[in-house]
């Protein structure tokens, strides 16, 4: 490309999208509003050459002349002109074919699509590094928050000890209003989907899929090594009850549905999982689908990244921000650094990752009862913080927080209870999290 002295270039850098839907849509809408602005602050005109969408009738986000769209995404990757493309499909395919022949045509790559970052991530951006070309993706994670950026590059001279975040806003939403208004799990999903917060099939969000591929990314970045989706351990909400919420808020918390990772003598545990955490920390406030990230730094102490993590303006607009990143790059002649994390994690076995949990059991409403659970618990090495007995005859429970233990020992505990015959039922088991479990 033609340069301008030491401002920038005489033509402009061209765009191609590879989807036009709400994120897509709002992205490419971003940039021709904001061309003046864009202008500025990367030395270069950035202009939209080609979008590829299924249907050329639909309506869209962005208004461009018809010629600017096209039903087939392999015309955008393959064309010379297009310098950077935007992948706005999701899915693994054919988003990944599009991104590795763009890369192959030597265009650089913007990308919200965690689902592929979190599995094929690697192969990826070593694919952009052998091209000299750019892959990246902080709209993968945390909507328009900028999360991946700050860990990468800003606290790269830390070491960060935790990650904790709730990083899917509609089970955010869905607890929000159990915890407010009291509703059951069945009637706030049933409000969340007629909002739009959900997809067609809410499965992704509400049994943790989403936010384990968002953990996966996390853990690599903050912790320098490979962790792909399905090493992160994975529980969703739809056990989650009204009874749960009010339980929760009697002893002085919430629960949300927490992204956690951490290390331990270089290995990594990362999970997903309801967790009841103190009203007091500052996750315990983030209402509504809004998205949080506290990052547990041994220099830097506690950060948290907050805001909206979903929808086409806060997505639209991480995805311009890496459009401007490259822009930069293409202006300045360099590549930004990719993924420094070739080896792959070393992770900590499920059974050693230490926690506290709340347990609600149903029990028969006779003497011996609690003496007979605590024996349970005592055997397998778990250790009882607090005890609450309430309701009698056929509404006797007894409801439990433990000290921090294994995975391992508190599952062999609750295989056991199950077992027990005074125990009826294990009604609720919720991890509890605080500073205690570590």
């Amino acid at each position: 490309m033609a340069r301008n002295g030491r401002y920038g270039l005489n033509e402009a850098i061209q765009v191609g999208f590879l989807g036009c839907g709400v994120v897509g849509g709002a992205a490419a809408r971003i940039i021709a509003e904001h061309s003046p602005d864009l202008e500025e602050r990367c030395g270069a005109r950035i202009e939209i050459k080609l979008i590829a969408v299924r249907s050329l009738a639909k309506d869209r986000e962005v208004s461009l002349p018809d010629q600017s769209f096209t039903t087939d995404p392999f015309e955008v990757v393959s064309d010379p002109d297009i310098h950077i493309v935007v992948e706005a499909m999701g899915g693994i395919e054919p988003a990944l074919d599009l991104i590795l022949t763009a890369i192959k045509n030597g265009k650089h790559v913007v990308t919200a699509n965690k689902e592929l970052m979190s599995t094929m991530g690697r192969d990826l951006v070593e694919a952009a590094e052998s091209a000299g070309v750019d892959v990246l993706f902080e709209a993968a994670v945390g909507g328009g928050i900028p999360i991946i950026r700050p860990i990468k590059e800003s606290l790269a001279g830390d070491r960060i000890r935790r990650v904790m975040g709730i990083v899917n806003g509609t089970t955010n939403y869905i607890l929000t209003r159990m915890s407010e208004r009291g509703e059951g799990f069945a009637e706030a999903l049933g409000e969340a989907e007629a909002l739009g917060y959900t997809e067609l099939d809410p499965t992704a969000d509400i049994e943790g899929f989403d936010a384990a591929q968002k953990t996966a990314i996390l853990s690599s970045i903050a912790f320098n090594v490979l962790v792909v989706a399905g090493d992160v351990q994975r529980e969703g909400i739809a056990r989650v009850t009204a009874q749960d919420i009010s339980a929760a808020h009697e002893l002085g918390y919430e629960i949300k549905l927490l992204s956690v990772s951490e290390v331990a003598d270089g290995a990594i545990a990362a999970r997903v999982h309801p967790a009841m955490i103190p009203r007091t920390h500052p996750l315990a406030n983030v209402r509504d689908v809004f998205n949080a990230v506290f990052v547990e730094g041994e220099e830097s102490g506690e950060l948290m990244f907050f805001g909206r993590g979903a929808g086409g303006g806060p997505t639209g607009s991480a995805i311009v921000g890496d459009v401007a990143e490259v822009a930069r790059h293409i202006v300045s002649g360099g590549t930004s650094i990719g993924w420094t994390h070739r080896v792959r994690a070393r992770i900590t076995p499920l059974d050693n990752v230490r926690v506290r949990y709340y347990v609600v059991l149903s029990v028969l409403d006779e003497p011996g009862v609690l003496s007979a659970v605590a024996g349970v618990f005592a055997h397998y090495g778990v250790s009882i913080a607090s005890v609450r007995q309430e309701g009698s005859g056929d509404g006797a429970t007894l409801a439990l927080i433990t000290h921090a233990g294994t995975e391992g020992q508190h599952s062999k505990t609750f295989q056991e209870l199950h077992a027990l015959d005074v125990v009826k039922a294990v009604d609720s088991r919720i991890r509890v999290v605080g500073t205690e479990e570590l």
